[in-house]
């Protein structure tokens, strides 16, 4: 079992940054995880992925070059830094995590997350 802890949502300007959190705990390793938003009205949108051991992060386009994913092994988070954030990034973020690993296809696809988070609002507004 994965528990996943968010926190970092907020208001801000556009142009200007925040960083998300996310804590896991539990037995599980949570292998694989990933950031998800979902804005009023439309589906849950694929951010960002990565796998714990491995080197490359997978990005969705409309936040390539503007989000980076981080994270602190000894702490068991992994964080999502968003510079010049735009109206368009509104949204409410999830963390998601899979203790398994899973194939590069997959990873952008909501339902292949068994574990995700309460979900924090960002909202980009002047």
């Amino acid at each position: 079992q994965v528990q996943l802890v968010e926190s970092g949502g907020g208001l801000v300007q556009p142009g200007n940054s925040l960083r998300l959190s996310c804590a896991a705990s539990g037995t599980s390793s949570a292998y694989t995880r990933a950031w998800f938003r979902q804005a009023p009205g439309k589906e849950r949108e694929f951010v960002a992925a990565f796998r714990w051991s491995a080197s490359d992060t997978t990005y969705a386009g409309s936040v390539r070059g503007r989000f980076t994913v981080s994270l602190d092994r000894a702490k068991n988070t992994h964080y999502l830094q968003m510079n010049n954030l735009k109206p368009e990034d509104s949204a409410v973020y999830y963390c998601a995590a899979l203790s398994s690993r899973i194939i590069s296809s997959q990873l952008a696809e909501v339902r292949a997350y068994a574990f995700w988070g309460q979900g924090t609002q960002v909202t980009v507004s002047s």
